[in-house]
């Protein structure tokens, strides 16, 4: 024989046995390791990870503590917000009704809602199921967020989809990806309409009762045993700190649900398996033909080589989809208020991985699931912790300067000549935005004070920028979304009208002060 061709098979053997060694998945310690230096890099107090693989779960753990403020040590069925990985359950729960005939995907909205009512009539009258899921409206990003976001707004879920109607598109229908959560609100309702049941109900009746997600609940509120619930935390004012709650319960259908990677797990491994689940798969949520449908690209959202080699970047039916390092990957990502989570799955490998966090660092999710893609693909010498942790210092330090700046500036205004109260009360009065509400400014003990009537959590005071510019520093401090309020006057300098915008760009999209545009009612 060959001794040349011998010698090739055996450089070749050690090769392909070689990466098949390497693309075997990281071990408990390994993992162990990479979790507890991502907490400590990025200052995450908890995290929760579990990983899928081959029908069977090879690791589910938790580290670390619920709450810097109550204690307590994150375990495997410790709850967390997952966010906008509730999508998923909504675009599911519309799957199951398509199965059983009671609606098609491109079923008119109108159809079933006849009150929805979109800025456009032509929209209105074209605008489909399908269309509430995939984030091509013609809106812009996070639109109207502010209806259901902080979480004391009094905005009803019928109100706001009588709200739609007032918020104008940034691009042409169906052209663009722009994410929203408040079609998700709709596609909740659709549910209701169609099954007779409440959102709650079908979700717990259709998702979490059938593959055993006891603890699993559609939002906090519902939550019956609230001993192993964590709290989400905040950089505030350079300190880490406890926060509140993000949305509204109105909101359930796009951000609501509170879960454990335990319940998780069962969750990702129907999606695994097509939407079958049980004993020998016999039973199934949703039929293979829905579950292709979910997972078949609808709107385009970018492209780029990116970490693993990425070709193209797609949203589905409730979840985002590209190609990686040759692989499908099937993912979403979640974002609260001092809470993120992100599920990802490589179907071909049968792999998923779930990574639940209660602080509001993508980078330490990131950090993790490439950490745990990176062993399976058999790619080797990446620190992804360090990666992400540089590109998060390079944008926070832009980020920080922005804002540095603003508050320098209107230091040196006050030092220099700070306005009279005469002068000031030329602001005060009722203002008001269509989809918003009111908004009451008011001069209390020589400075301007802001009040949402609608979202009691905007409550803060607010001091001379430039010109007929203000910025308004929120009270509650963990909101990170201070913002400038910029006046427009009349032909004899009178405040008629404002508009907002954030004074940070790390400010979450979900404060669309961009959408506002207020009008002066009453002085």
């Amino acid at each position: 024989m060959n001794t040349k061709f011998l010698t090739c098979l055996f450089i070749f053997s050690l090769s392909f046995f070689g990466n098949l060694a390497t693309a075997q998945g990281l071990n408990e310690k390994q993992i162990d390791s990479l979790v507890e230096k991502t907490m400590k890099t990025f200052d995450v107090p908890g995290i929760a990870v579990a990983i899928l693989k081959d029908d069977r779960i090879v690791h589910m753990e938790g580290y670390g503590t619920r709450s810097l403020k109550d204690g307590g040590k994150v375990d495997e069925n410790t709850l967390f917000g997952v966010a906008s990985n509730t999508k998923a359950m909504t675009s599911a729960a519309l799957a199951m009704l398509v199965d059983e005939g009671k609606l098609e995907w491109d079923t008119k909205v109108i159809e079933v809602l006849p009150e929805f009512k979109l800025y456009d009539p032509y929209v209105t009258s074209e605008f489909t199921v399908r269309d509430l899921l995939t984030h091509r409206s013609g809106l812009g990003l996070g639109a109207g967020d502010l209806m259901v976001w902080p979480s004391q707004n009094k905005t009803q879920k019928e109100e706001l989809i009588y709200n739609l109607r007032y918020l104008k598109p940034v691009s042409s229908f169906r052209s663009q990806y722009d994410y929203d959560n408040l079609l998700y609100i709709v596609a909740g309702v659709i549910v209701e309409r169609i099954s007779g049941q409440d959102y709650a109900s079908f979700i717990e009746e259709n998702i979490f009762e059938p593959l055993g997600m006891d603890r699993s609940a559609v939002n906090y509120n519902l939550i019956e045993d609230k001993s192993n619930v964590i709290d989400g935390h905040a950089p505030t004012d350079g300190k880490l700190v406890t926060v509140g709650l993000s949305f509204t319960e109105a909101a359930d259908p796009a951000a609501g649900v509170y879960s454990s990677v335990a319940d998780m797990s069962k969750w990702v491994q129907a999606q695994l398996d097509k939407g079958k689940y049980g004993p020998n798969l016999g039973k199934e949520l949703f039929s293979e033909r829905q579950h292709r449908e979910m997972w078949t690209p609808q709107t385009l959202t970018g492209y780029g080589k990116g970490d693993y080699n990425t070709h193209f970047k797609a949203y589905g039916l409730g979840w985002f989809l590209s190609d990686v390092n040759g692989y499908l990957e099937v993912t979403h990502t979640g974002g609260l208020l001092g809470i993120v989570s992100q599920v990802t799955m490589i179907p071909e490998l049968e792999l998923g991985i779930i990574v639940l966090t209660n602080q509001q660092s993508g980078a330490a999710f990131r950090s993790i699931t490439n950490s745990i893609k990176d062993a399976y693909f058999g790619i080797e010498g990446k620190d992804r912790i360090s990666q992400y942790n540089e590109s998060r210092l390079r944008y926070e330090k832009q980020a920080d300067s922005v804002v540095t700046e603003v508050w320098k500036n209107v230091a040196e205004v006050q030092k220099k000549s700070k306005m009279s109260a005469e002068a000031l009360s030329g602001y005060t009065g009722t203002y008001r935005d269509p989809w918003f509400g009111q908004v009451e400014i008011e001069l209390q003990n020589g400075k301007l004070r802001f009040e949402a009537q609608n979202a009691p959590d905007l409550i803060g005071e607010m001091s001379f920028y430039k010109g007929n510019s203000f910025v308004v520093r929120w009270d509650d401090r963990s909101l990170n979304g201070d913002a400038f309020v910029v006046f427009s006057l009349d032909r004899e300098g009178k405040p008629v009208s404002f508009s907002m915008e954030p004074v940070s760009p790390m400010t979450d999209f979900s404060f669309d002060f961009q959408d506002l545009e207020f009008t002066r009612i009453k002085d």
